[in-house]
């Protein structure tokens, strides 16, 4: 299977509270419509500094990683985005990688919002519908 990418819309989940109290203009809350990398190998969505500081995501102090590469990079934590995935979407904090070029999906928002990797197709796909009750075991 190749690199498989997917659209997801990133927002600042302050700006989102700060718009559902009436202190911002929906307009105004500051996001960005991006094609990621999915990555299972990964936990987290990481983003690039650059977006990082676009969608005005402070930082909450650092956090080692380890590239594909082998090589320990400190990567900045960030306070929570909103994720959006079509009708699906998760609240989680994000890592900006130094030196990073693009926004990589990991494996734990994929969980969080019940997607999964279609390896046939190369594509993201949703996994039980939305109203879809999950049994625990």
């Amino acid at each position: 299977m190749g690199m498989v990418s997917t659209e997801i819309t990133l927002k600042n989940i302050a700006d989102v509270f700060r718009a559902e109290d009436g202190h911002l203009k929906k307009e105004d809350i500051r996001q960005a419509v991006i094609t990621a990398e999915v990555d299972t190998e990964i936990m987290q969505l990481v983003i690039t500094g650059e977006l990082r500081e676009k969608l005005g995501l402070a930082e909450k102090g650092e956090e080692a990683a380890i590239t594909v590469g082998g090589r320990e990079i400190i990567c900045k934590k960030t306070e929570a985005v909103e994720i959006h995935w079509k009708n699906r979407s998760v609240v989680l904090n994000t890592l900006a990688a130094p030196g990073l070029d693009r926004v990589v999906l990991g494996s734990f928002p994929l969980q969080c919002m019940r997607l999964a990797v279609d390896p046939d197709a190369g594509e993201v796909i949703g996994i039980f519908g939305e109203n879809d009750d999950l049994l625990v075991m």
